[in-house]
């Protein structure tokens, strides 16, 4: 079925709703939509199958990337304005030519792929939507299976995450729980699937350094909060909590580079027992 053309003239209640989309989570969650900016960000959502509710776009100015995609749309409404218009709802300062408004996927655990070099982050109450979109991108980049965002967070749909991300987003499965209560099922039976797994949290005060700590087992790595670190709930949880060795004067590291840091060293010790 083809996409239904809406045209819009003026920023009539069609245009109210995916300016809001841009910059209100609370719509976001009631509508159960989100807005996509960028080539990247757009390009990877449609490799990885996600659903495009509708795509904006002036039509007479397209390039071919543009002009390819919708024509081999499958989205709901194709939304025609102007240039003017356009770039009021774009987020870039020299504006975009394609904007899209993608439907937010249900949160369920079952959707990590599983398997015994399993590695998922747990991220506890991120503050920063740009740490957040960071630290999937650097998980994409790391062999991560799955983030998980839990508690009162940074919203995974936030046009700063999907931006930070640049397309991870659309790659790496992410999953949202009100707190750490609806995480201890899953890992209980991940534990019984796989006998060696081990659930690691990262801190400043942790005993172990990460390069001797054995990462080869599958493993779910806790992540805490960039200013409050991690929760004594997620302490208790842990088998072990690791740390990253440090020299001069910083106390600490960005939540991002830290955990970078961390995934890192999981990838060289698994790369080394191939």
């Amino acid at each position: 079925m083809k996409p239904k053309i809406k045209k819009i003239y003026s920023e009539n209640s069609d245009f109210q709703l995916i300016e809001t989309l841009r910059r209100n989570r609370e719509k976001r969650s009631k509508q159960g939509l989100f807005f996509v900016e960028g080539v990247r960000p757009i390009n990877q959502a449609l490799a990885h199958d996600w659903n495009i509710h509708a795509f904006i776009y002036n039509p007479s100015k397209l390039s071919s990337w543009a002009h390819d995609i919708l024509h081999s749309s499958k989205a709901e409404i194709h939304y025609e304005l102007s240039s003017t218009l356009l770039h009021k709802l774009s987020l870039k300062e020299e504006g975009s030519e394609l904007l899209a408004v993608l439907t937010i996927p249900k949160d369920n655990l079952d959707k990590i792929p599983v398997s015994k070099d399993l590695l998922v982050i747990v991220f506890d109450r991120p503050v920063s939507p740009g740490n957040l979109g960071s630290l999937i991108r650097s998980a994409d980049a790391l062999k991560v299976n799955s983030l998980i965002v839990t508690g009162h967070a940074a919203d995974l749909y936030d046009p700063e995450v999907i931006s930070a991300s640049r397309g991870s987003s659309f790659v790496v499965p992410t999953v949202r729980l009100p707190s750490h209560k609806e995480l201890l099922p899953w890992i209980d039976k991940l534990k019984k699937q796989y006998t060696t797994l081990q659930v690691i949290a990262t801190d400043e005060n942790g005993k172990v350094a990460i390069d001797q700590h054995d990462f080869k087992k599958p493993t779910i790595l806790l992540v805490g909060n960039e200013t409050k670190g991690l929760s004594e709930a997620y302490r208790e949880i842990a088998d072990t909590i690791v740390k990253i060795p440090m020299y001069g004067s910083a106390s600490s590291l960005n939540v991002t580079a830290a955990s970078s840091i961390v995934l890192y060293e999981i990838d060289r010790q698994r790369r080394n027992t191939e």
